[in-house]
């Protein structure tokens, strides 16, 4: 396996991350990320020809509620416990 990421670019990296790697934090991530595409290397070597693409492992089905119409709070019971209100309105701050 050929090293896909080289230490400078975990370094370039971290940096726009903002990360402050050790030497050996730079190495060893150096190589846990070469061996993750080694991985996906070998991955890509199984043949999935006879495989059906997928979006999900398991059959999903609509799990939302009917929207329907009901009945709604009342404006004296919504306003009742606002820390300030016009009467018809919550009164907030204005944020432009």
């Amino acid at each position: 396996m050929s090293e896909k990421i080289t230490p400078e670019e975990v370094r370039h990296v971290a940096d726009l991350a903002r990360l402050d790697l050790s030497p050996d934090e730079e190495l060893q991530m150096t190589r846990q990320l070469n061996a993750i595409l080694g991985y996906m290397e070998r991955l890509n070597q199984v043949d999935t020809t006879q495989v059906e693409p997928t979006t999900h492992a398991l059959e999903r089905a609509n799990v939302f509620r009917e929207d329907v119409v009901g009945p709604s709070l009342e404006r004296d019971r919504a306003l009742a416990n606002a820390p300030e209100t016009d009467g018809a309105h919550f009164v907030v701050p204005k944020v432009i």
